[in-house]
């Protein structure tokens, strides 16, 4: 089962704030996997969510460090997977202490490793729109991946939390 929505961004203030917004939704324990080429806006949308859990932390991809740990209101566990070359090198991070653990979990290049997550999940899929005057627009597509009650728990409070961002932030 699953539940998606498509949004879109018109500015990095603007997939800051869906970021904070998304963090609202989060609980320990959830796994967020970010998919989208260089420059699509993963690291952008990392530093809304991890705002939202108010760390003061400065954020960047960790894409030399495979792993970088911010505090915040939970531990917030971000993997940059770029420069993996197979699964079996995440194996040695002991990922699954990370990824059913009491943090959050952000992935970016999480095609590197999909066998890997849990059934439950988030997945955010981030493409940047190339049209003349849109060079900062994103299309962006949330996709809640779960069972029973957790996927209808998060698809009620996103559809709350859609209109909440139609109303509050502008261009969505």
């Amino acid at each position: 089962m699953s539940f998606e929505t498509v949004l879109t961004t018109k500015s990095v203030a603007e997939t800051e704030a869906l970021g904070r917004r998304v963090s609202a939704l989060l609980q320990a324990g959830d796994v967020v996997c970010l998919f989208g080429n260089l420059g699509s806006g993963k690291t952008c949308l990392v530093r809304g969510i991890c705002s939202g859990f108010d760390s003061s932390d400065d954020v960047s991809s960790p894409t030399f460090t495979i792993i970088n740990e911010y505090a915040g209101e939970l531990p917030i566990y971000h993997f940059d997977f770029y420069r993996l070359e197979n699964e079996e090198e995440i194996f040695d991070l002991g990922y699954e202490e990370y990824f059913y653990g009491d943090g959050v979990c952000l992935i970016e290049w999480a095609e590197r490793a999909q066998s890997l997550y849990p059934k439950q999940r988030i997945e955010i899929f981030l493409e940047p729109i190339f049209e003349t005057g849109k060079e900062s627009w994103r299309r962006i597509i949330i996709r809640a991946i779960g069972e029973n009650e957790w996927l209808r728990d998060w698809e009620h409070e996103f559809q709350n939390e859609k209109k909440n961002l139609a109303e509050n932030t502008a261009g969505f």
